[in-house]
């Protein structure tokens, strides 16, 4: 069985008219802004709609790294596999919001499993209507990418609760070559483009398995995913998330050495997401630390912010403004007087 260009592009057509009448909000929008709307629209289908092979390189303000990427969409799935090619051999793949990580430690290929994340190419939602809450969208000065003409969006966020995009997407096929990160102050915090790129006529899955070390020995994390109705001593609840972030998954995960399970719980903006994380502080440590503790780090674009809360060790992280995770955290209310059945909010 053999895919052509040809229908690919009908795919994506099909599918990318479909979700225009779905999904295009009906705001009064300028004409010029609305279009610019379908052109991000159309990026993050066609990020799944299209077959492809390439390589990009992901720079961040403490390190860059190159990643080969092979994508397929055969009409009904999407199967990836993203090898990183600097470093300690890293690979993951994906099937839908699917994710298998394999990470090579010492003697050992550790197996993650992850859902729901979103990886370049394919950054953006198919729903845009969120985004529109919370950023506004501009054309700026049209670039070549890896030898592709492509229009060029800054996406600006409306507040300083997350961060600012821009946007290089191919003229012809609609794929994002190209993105950017940045600061209120302009500062480029992650930039990550195509410096190869080809589109795929195939269906053929035999690449898609790891390829990092057979010699090795492949071993599960300690971490896991339990059941929402594990026991955990603590009920608590979000009373007022910051703007534009709704709730989009939660979990309890048994992590080794901890006694009770941790809450987990995930928010987005449709873009910018952060995980909030409620566990029980040792009682010894509990004791001995009597007064609250509070941590705030800035690593690049990634923030992390803790406090203990009537015993509990309440963390936000995400890719987001240190406001941000510091307006999560504080938004978290713990009632330690109670015991039995977590309640996520």
């Amino acid at each position: 069985m053999s895919l052509s260009l040809s229908s690919v592009k009908i795919s994506l057509s099909v599918i990318f008219v479909g979700l225009l009448f779905t999904h295009v909000s009906a705001q009064a929008e300028s004409e010029t802004e609305a279009e610019l709307w379908v052109v991000l629209q159309k990026a993050a289908v066609a990020a799944r709609a299209l077959s492809y092979e390439g390589v990009f390189v992901c720079q961040t303000t403490q390190k860059t790294r190159a990643v080969q990427i092979r994508h397929l969409f055969n009409g009904q799935s999407e199967f990836s596999r993203s090898v990183v090619l600097d470093g300690s051999p890293r690979e993951v793949l994906s099937q839908g919001g699917e994710l298998v990580i394999y990470n090579a430690r010492n003697k050992d290929i550790i197996i993650e499993k992850r859902r729901g994340q979103n990886m370049f190419p394919a950054v953006l939602p198919v729903n845009l209507d969120a985004v529109k809450e919370s950023y506004t969208l501009q054309a700026s000065i049209q670039e070549r990418v890896a030898d592709r003409q492509t229009q060029t969006l800054l996406l600006l966020a409306k507040d300083n609760l997350r961060y600012s995009h821009k946007f290089w997407v191919d003229k012809e096929f609609g794929l994002l070559l190209k993105s950017a990160m940045f600061n209120q102050q302009s500062e480029i915090l992650e930039s990550i483009a195509f410096n190869q790129l080809s589109l795929l006529n195939t269906v053929d899955l035999d690449w898609f398995k790891p390829k990092i070390d057979r010699q090795k020995n492949y071993v599960m994390e300690d971490e896991q995913v339990v059941s929402a109705e594990a026991k955990f001593p603590v009920s608590w609840d979000v009373k007022i998330l910051p703007p534009g972030y709704q709730k989009t998954d939660q979990m309890m995960r048994a992590v080794a050495g901890k006694p009770y399970p941790v809450a987990h719980v995930v928010f987005s903006d449709g873009l910018a997401s952060v995980s909030l994380f409620v566990e029980p502080v040792p009682k010894k440590a509990h004791v001995k630390n009597r007064q609250t503790k509070v941590t705030l780090i800035k690593n690049g674009n990634t923030s992390f912010y803790a406090s203990e809360k009537n015993g509990y060790l309440v963390t936000a992280v995400g890719e987001v403004p240190e406001a941000t995770v510091v307006q999560f955290a504080n938004a978290v209310v713990v009632n330690a007087a109670d015991t039995g059945v977590a309640k996520l909010p």
